[in-house]
């Protein structure tokens, strides 16, 4: 038998935590701006529909690097591997070179994909919602590379993990 302890937490707080249960993927959004490589990472990704091939993903209206992302014509998307956790925060921070040493390529169309990476996307902008703090966006998939026997990073519960196949018994 298990007990739910209810903690009385700000409202923002107790649905971060709750939020937090559901383990997500982390994917890197990146795009050539001006010559350079520019990226963030992400955990709100999520397929929609297979036609159009459409998935979505949600940035918050705080970030400096969503509206340049927003306004390239081809945008990658690269679901992280399990190694990359350091990449994956170093994307989400604020330092200027987010990339660092790590291997990246580009599209002609601009479209950043990272080297190692479980799957690519190469993708333009469909549409874009209000999603309260976030706006929401639909890309269509214009190309796709999936890396079979690549483990994909997980985030749950505020922490990064791995995916695992099952013991063995």
């Amino acid at each position: 038998m298990s007990t739910v302890v209810a903690e009385a937490l700000p409202r923002d707080i107790a649905l971060r935590r709750a939020f937090s249960v559901y383990p997500t993927g982390v994917v890197a959004l990146a795009a050539q701006v001006e010559g350079r490589p520019v990226g963030m990472a992400v955990n709100s990704f999520t397929s929609i529909s297979l036609e159009p091939a459409l998935v979505a993903v949600s940035a918050a209206r705080t970030s400096k690097t969503w509206p340049l992302l927003r306004a390239v014509p081809e945008l990658g998307m690269s679901v992280l591997a399990a190694h990359h956790e350091p990449l994956s925060r170093r994307l989400s921070s604020r330092e200027e070179d987010r990339f660092g040493e790590h291997a990246w390529r580009a599209s002609d169309g601009g479209a950043v994909h990272i080297a190692d990476a479980a799957l690519w996307l190469t993708c333009t902008l469909h549409s874009t919602f209000d999603g309260g703090d976030h706006e929401v966006a639909l890309y269509e998939i214009r190309d796709v590379s999936v890396f079979d026997g690549v483990e994909p990073l997980v985030f749950v519960q505020s922490r990064y993990r791995a995916v695992a196949p099952p013991a063995q018994a």
